[in-house]
């Protein structure tokens, strides 16, 4: 089995030659469907070139790279990450407003980022890894 990470989980599927799987597979972790002029999600679709299609399957790696999106695998080939592409890293930081969690305050109230709004606020985090 292979584990994929990607923005929205981590997925094990049955990957060979790289990211080679079925077309069911690669539309569960990546929401995309093949159909005959690509991979297509709601009307957006991606053409993809001859190489990266066979039967049922697909080349997920070429299909990522196709939309410009970072893709990285282990040296073992048993653990690949699918970045989200620049457009959309992009429009998540056009609004600049982080998203809202509620963590304790230094005096173990639970503050909401939300009950700060207009409010300069300083974020320190540290992670031991």
């Amino acid at each position: 089995m292979t584990v994929i990470l990607t923005p929205t989980g981590e997925h094990e599927v049955a990957a060979r030659d790289g990211l080679w799987m079925s077309a069911v597979d690669a539309e569960r972790i990546t929401g995309w469907t093949l159909k005959p002029e690509g991979m297509c999600l709601a009307e957006r679709c991606v053409p993809l070139p001859a190489s990266a299609v066979k039967d049922a399957d697909v080349d997920v790696e070429a299909f990522w790279r196709k939309l410009g999106a970072p893709v990285v695998g282990s040296d073992e080939g048993d653990v690949w990450v699918l970045g989200a592409p620049a457009d959309e890293r992009n429009a998540a930081l056009e609004g600049l407003q982080a998203p809202d969690f509620t963590l304790p305050d230094i005096d173990g109230v639970q503050r909401s980022l939300s009950q700060l709004r207009g409010k300069k606020v300083f974020v320190a985090t540290w992670a031991s890894w």
